[in-house]
């Protein structure tokens, strides 16, 4: 199959928004910026444990709460994505991630409760710089800028958030469940838990760490409740494509075992695969794609746990070049999430599951089982299992 340049595509979507900075000239020529933060807070992992940490907001006043609201972006385009996320001014302090107290950093909770979007006022050291930050763990973001003074309007918290925040007995691995369970977004959360407000013992913890170790304990918590209920009595196959990406999810009857296995592309159409699994009592070794593994095991927890069933999971994700930009993990999960809202097909067993789910991407299954574990698993059932 012929597949798009990703490199072609990343210097289009890259050129049309150095050229929208053209009517912005005054952004780096001015050491201040007055806008509305979505809200935003953004911690990074450079110098760990004196780590930049800072809120993000456009150069512009009203409701931005979609520039950092991934459960809004569904349906939306990469590039759209892309543009609008570049909008995102950083600003960033050097703290030392055992600081959580301190009017900078208090402030910055009070951005992350909010319960709208709170205008910001920033003074930099010098004007921000036009580079821009891309991997694939976080959402993009656009200039970065060294605050030398932040001032935050007052917004009303989210209640659930305000009550989790001064629970200082409350444990994180329960604050962030209280949370998941009041039905407030896993975004918010990450972003609570990343800003030093949830447990007894509070740090600041990057942002893309916040977001793995979310996902982790709120389908780790998930599969405990699946692990009660009965086996599905069929072999389904879900599929759902999304900027980019192939997610193809094959539900079959047996006690909870999880693999993923991701697929892309390099120059000359070769592909690189990474993968992981679990048993039902979990991952014993170190993960090997911990961002999207987890994300993906959320999506297909949550759908589990919601129609009272237990299964055992593959999902096979396959990353072509129009991906050119990547926009963070919070995809994999909405994949799996949208992919699980689809009609399934229905297969006689595992090996047809398997065979059909490659069918549905463009790698053929002997490509994908190369790098699985899940027949081996299935064969290694053990009195344990059942306990």
């Amino acid at each position: 199959m012929k597949h798009s340049n990703s490199q072609q595509i990343r210097r289009e979507i890259l050129a049309k928004w150095h050229k929208s900075l053209s009517g912005k000239t005054d952004l780096y020529t001015s050491d201040n910026i007055s806008g509305t933060s979505p809200p935003s807070v953004f911690i990074g992992t450079f110098n760990y444990p004196k780590v930049l940490v800072g809120p993000m907001l456009p150069p512009e006043h009203g409701d931005t709460s979609l520039l950092d609201s991934p459960e809004k972006w569904a349906g939306k385009e990469l590039e759209e994505i892309v543009q609008f996320r570049l909008n995102l001014i950083r600003g960033v302090k050097p703290i030392s991630i055992t600081q959580t107290d301190g009017r900078y950093i208090e402030q910055l909770q009070e951005v992350a409760m909010s319960n709208r979007p709170a205008d910001a006022d920033l003074s930099f050291k010098r004007p921000v710089t036009g580079n821009i930050f891309i991997d694939d763990q976080n959402a993009p973001f656009g200039p970065i800028g060294n605050i030398k003074d932040a001032k935050f309007s007052a917004r009303s918290p989210v209640r659930q958030i305000e009550k989790a925040f001064y629970d200082i007995d409350l444990k994180a691995h329960d604050a962030i469940m209280s949370l998941y369970n009041s039905e407030i977004e896993i975004s918010r959360i990450q972003r609570c838990l990343s800003v030093g407000m949830l447990g007894t013992e509070r740090k600041l913890v990057p942002t893309k760490w916040g977001i793995t170790a979310t996902d982790d304990i709120i389908s780790s918590e998930l599969v405990k409740d699946v692990l009660e209920y009965p086996l599905i009595d069929s072999c389904k196959v879900y599929r759902f494509e999304h900027l980019g990406n192939i997610f193809v999810v094959v539900l079959f009857p047996h006690r909870w075992i999880f693999e993923m296995i991701e697929a892309w592309y390099s120059s000359g159409d070769v592909l690189g695969f990474g993968s992981d699994y679990e048993g039902v009592h979990g991952m014993r070794h170190q993960p090997a794609i911990a961002g999207a593994y987890f994300a993906a095991k959320l999506g297909a927890a949550e759908y589990l746990q919601q129609n009272q069933i237990q299964a055992g999971v593959v999902v096979l994700r396959e990353i072509r070049p129009e991906y050119a930009i990547p926009v963070g993990v919070w995809q994999v999960r909405e994949g799996v999430r949208s992919a699980m809202k689809q009609k399934p097909i229905i297969a006689d067993n595992l090996e047809h599951g398997l065979l059909l789910a490659s069918q549905r991407t463009s790698i053929t299954k002997d490509e994908w089982m190369l790098h699985s574990k899940i027949i081996e698993m299935v064969h290694q059932k053990v009195i344990s299992d059942f306990f």
